[in-house]
């Protein structure tokens, strides 16, 4: 089983908690759908335990609305917890970043999770 990357999930937690306090957000999965429908969300956040049926709504969504995509590596208790509330949070969307650059620092965090799990798949060539 690959070891969790530390490093990015506090990262983004830390990002995360910048939006929350200079930038806009929906909370919630029907906040989300609603502000995808509007078509003023420019990033969307899912914790891992969403309900299949939910994420594949969202990324659907995501799809036509051209909108970016972050899979959250932990629990939707995780995920309130970074946005600062008390609730469970299973995704989010983010309207405004504020001072925060989450949308930049997702992508980069996106390719350095693939690159570290192709390292993992790939076989090492034995002599």
């Amino acid at each position: 089983m690959p070891k969790k990357n530390k490093g990015s999930s506090e990262n983004i937690n830390s990002k995360l908690s910048l939006v929350m306090k200079s930038g806009k957000c929906y909370l919630g999965y029907k906040q989300t759908l609603k502000g995808l429908r509007q078509g003023n969300v420019k990033m969307v956040i899912i914790s891992s335990n969403c309900p299949s049926l939910r994420k594949s709504e969202l990324e659907y969504y995501c799809m036509l609305a051209k909108t970016e995509i972050y899979h959250y590596t932990g629990t939707n208790v995780e995920l309130g917890t970074a946005c600062g509330r008390y609730h469970r949070v299973s995704s989010l969307a983010i309207t405004d970043p504020g001072d925060s650059d989450i949308l930049t620092a997702g992508q980069q965090i996106v390719k350095s999770d693939q690159n570290q799990y192709i390292q993992q798949i790939t076989p090492t060539k034995k002599k």
